[in-house]
C-alpha cells in the first residue's frame, strides 16, 4: 500500500473541490460547466482517496466501534488523523454529490441556486434545506420559474 502522509492527502481533497464547487457558483451557464458536472470522475477520484483512507483506518478496535456505535467510542474514532481525514473525505464527496445534484435541479428548472450551493459546500445539509425551500417557494409564488421536470441528470 501507498504511504502518503495524511496530512498532505487532506490539503489535496479539499483544494481539490473547490474548482468544482467555483464553476457551479460562478459560471452556472457556461458549457465547460456543463461538461465537467456531468462527469463522475471527481467522485470516482474522491471515493478512491477515501477507500485509502478507510483501509488504512481499520484495526480491530475501530472496527469494534464501526460495528456497534456508541457515541462516545465514535468519538475517540475521531480522534485519529486518519479516520478523521477519512470522514473529511466523506463529507466532500457527499457535499459534492448534493451539490451537483442541487446545481442540474437549477440547471433543470431555472431555480436559482446560488446561495443553496455555498451553504452546501460549507454545510451540505443546509443547502440541501435550502435549495428545497428555494424551489418550493419559486414554484409557489413565481409563475413560470421552477416547473418540474423527470429527467435526473445526477443519475444518469
Amino acid at each position: 500500500m501507498l504511504n502518503l502522509p495524511v496530512d498532505q492527502i487532506f490539503n489535496v481533497a479539499n483544494i481539490f473541490v473547490l474548482p468544482f464547487w467555483g464553476l457551479m457558483v460562478f459560471v452556472p451557464n457556461w458549457g465547460v460547466t456543463r461538461k465537467v458536472m456531468e462527469s463522475y470522475i471527481p467522485f470516482i477520484l474522491l471515493a478512491l482517496t477515501y477507500l485509502y483512507l478507510f483501509a488504512g483506518s481499520i484495526n480491530p478496535e475501530s472496527a469494534a466501534a464501526l460495528s456497534n456505535p456508541q457515541l462516545a467510542d465514535i468519538a475517540k474514532f475521531f480522534g485519529d488523523e486518519t479516520i478523521a481525514a477519512a470522514g473529511w473525505v466523506h463529507f466532500l464527496i457527499l457535499d459534492l454529490f448534493v451539490g451537483r445534484w442541487i446545481y442540474w435541479e437549477g440547471q433543470k428548472t431555472g431555480v436559482w441556486t446560488i446561495h443553496s450551493l455555498i451553504l452546501c459546500l460549507f454545510a451540505g445539509p443546509m443547502g440541501l434545506l435550502s435549495h428545497i425551500i428555494t424551489a418550493a417557494v419559486t414554484r409557489q409564488f413565481f409563475a413560470g420559474g421552477g416547473s418540474e421536470t423527470t429527467t435526473d441528470p445526477s443519475v444518469s
